[in-house]
């Protein structure tokens, strides 16, 4: 049994601190031995974590060059970016790809553009003739403001063009909605949230039919670990086992926490704002994982896979001082996502409707 180091770029994020756990249990399982390097700017809960379980952690910051050139120069089987972004990210890589055995860069599902240039954080969504494959068209490269709608789905392409033409062993993955333990935009907190808040109903546009791909990060992790033995240049879509409706991941949620709403399904004649879920979409955005499924690789399911992100939502909210807030409330994302008020209107006059 031989030792082989990892290191984790952003890893102690959602993604990157499952692709540790991941790799650390293998070596509990009597698999090969990882010595896993987690590197982030700070420390924090999940650093400790991480380290109790073996892992060593590294404050950095992953765009100081110095930090890549002492974790890299000496080699390593597997590098593992997760929060690289831009062509220059990219580039500060480069350098050291010779010296590690199988590097993945984590990108993503906005990168596609369908027939008519839209892609999946354009105003108007995309319209796909089926599932996506990584042979969709992309965005063009850019490098423009990777935080920007039209930004951040250029700037991943020109870093996957910089990684991929560099000719070194670089596996590309493509996840869409991730999910997980320590995901800093936690999706499934609009559920949670709510039935934490008491509330009897749950208002859903288009009948909750909407459907964007799932992916757990655990999912994501399983995939690297694979990649890490097969090294090869080559892109991959990673995303759940099927891609379930938001009626779906709802009801898969609130059954978790034993939590029973009453479901509003609206239809196209509803107040235009409420409604909109995270998961909410005019037409289906679905991955293909035929490729990654062809290198052996299985996907969990959203409904098995989810559930230790549930109970992290309920713990960590539980933590939460009276006067505070959950980590990741400062996110404009959720900004009138919980604003009720707009919501019991709706029922209100959706009530008095009825009656007429």
């Amino acid at each position: 049994m031989s030792t082989r180091r990892a290191v984790v770029l952003g890893g102690t994020g959602g993604i990157g601190s499952a692709v540790a756990r991941e790799l650390l249990d293998v070596s509990g399982r009597g698999g090969d031995d990882w010595q896993v390097d987690v590197v982030a700017r700070r420390g924090g809960p999940m650093a400790d974590i991480l380290t109790a379980a073996g892992a060593t952690f590294v404050p950095g910051d992953r765009r100081d060059s110095t930090v890549l050139r002492d974790l890299l120069r000496p080699g390593a089987d597997l590098l593992v970016d997760t929060v690289g972004l831009t062509r220059d990210d990219a580039r500060q890589l480069a350098p050291f790809l010779d010296d590690v055995g199988s590097t993945v860069f984590v990108s993503s599902k906005a990168v596609y553009a369908d027939e008519q240039g839209r892609h999946a954080n354009s105003v108007d969504r995309p319209v796909f003739g089926g599932a996506v494959t990584e042979l969709t068209p992309t965005v063009a490269a850019g490098d423009g403001d990777p935080t920007a709608r039209d930004g951040y789905g250029a700037a991943k392409v020109a870093a996957e063009q910089v990684l991929l033409d560099h000719g070194a062993p670089v596996t590309v993955l493509r996840p869409s909605k991730v999910h997980g333990v320590g995901i800093g935009r936690p999706r499934e907190w609009f559920v949670v949230r709510r039935a934490l808040d008491g509330r009897e109903r749950i208002l859903l546009a288009d009948h909750g039919r909407g459907v964007d791909h799932t992916t757990a990060a655990s999912g994501i992790a399983s995939l690297v670990r694979l990649v890490a033995d097969a090294p090869d240049r080559r892109i991959l879509n990673v995303a759940d086992d099927t891609a379930p409706s938001v009626l779906e991941i709802v009801r898969t949620i609130a059954g978790h926490l034993d939590h029973a709403f009453d479901e509003v399904l609206l239809d196209e004649g509803a107040p235009a704002f409420v409604g909109t879920t995270p998961w909410s979409s005019p037409t289906p955005f679905v991955l293909d994982t035929t490729a990654a499924r062809s290198l052996g690789w299985e996907p969990p399911a959203f409904a098995t896979a989810v559930r230790p992100e549930l109970d992290w939502l309920v713990e960590t909210a539980h933590a939460v001082p009276a006067d505070g807030d959950v980590p990741w409330a400062a996110d404009p994302f959720w900004d009138r996502l919980f604003d009720y008020g707009p919501e019991d209107a709706a029922l209100a006059l959706l009530s008095l409707s009825h009656r007429g």
